[in-house]
């Protein structure tokens, strides 16, 4: 079978590869960021549930997660019923939440970083803590985050191959039944070099914010 027509074939998957990714960014990022702050917070009543979610979330597998957000949660007593959802629905949701996790600790790793006397030149200052957050802390937190952001946003391209486990038809998927049909490792290799491609096309991206945001 030519590279070609194995190419085609899997491009069938990879609309909902790259959705996963980009759904999973679009949530994940802001509320990790909301989720740093919620955690930092000197109010146990909002710190506590915060690092039991992110405990919960780093330390089980992401499969497991998947299974128990496709499969589990219909089972729950009393709102199971309300919490049915469609399989790549499921994904998108347990993905989000996953990252956000990971998100919240890198963010709260950048957020710390910021030098203490920052906080206190803008009280001197009078500003708010919204403008203290958004026009200092947040701009030099990202410089400081980029480059962990950016190892997540390479390992989330490998981790939405796990969206198969449920029934998700993506990338890994077709290469995967074309390499049953046709006894032959080839698509093996060119969905390699579409996870290659989507990983050289971040790494790109990411040097290019990173070299913006250097001062």
């Amino acid at each position: 079978m030519k590279i070609a027509n194995i190419s085609k074939i899997l491009l069938m998957g990879i609309g909902n590869t790259v959705t996963v990714f980009a759904v999973t960014l679009f949530f994940s990022i802001p509320l990790g960021l909301l989720l740093s702050f919620m955690s930092m917070s000197k109010i146990k009543v909002i710190k506590a549930p915060v690092r039991v979610f992110v405990f919960i979330m780093r330390g089980t597998p992401l499969m497991l997660q998947l299974f128990f957000v496709c499969f589990g949660l219909p089972f729950l007593p009393y709102v199971g019923q309300y919490l049915v959802m469609d399989r790549f629905v499921a994904a998108c949701v347990t993905f989000a939440l996953n990252y956000a996790a990971y998100f919240c600790e890198i963010f709260r790793g950048g957020l710390l970083s910021v030098d203490a006397g920052q906080y206190e030149a803008a009280k001197v200052l009078g500003l708010t803590k919204w403008h203290v957050r958004t026009k200092i802390v947040i701009p030099q937190m990202i410089k400081i985050v980029l480059p962990a952001v950016s190892n997540e946003s390479i390992t989330l391209v490998k981790d939405t191959a796990l969206i198969t486990t449920i029934g998700v038809t993506e990338t890994l998927h077709y290469a995967k039944s074309l390499v049953n049909s046709t006894a032959s490792v080839l698509p093996y290799g060119v969905a390699a070099a579409f996870y290659l491609g989507m990983t050289f096309v971040l790494t790109k991206l990411f040097a290019y914010l990173e070299r913006k945001y250097a001062f």
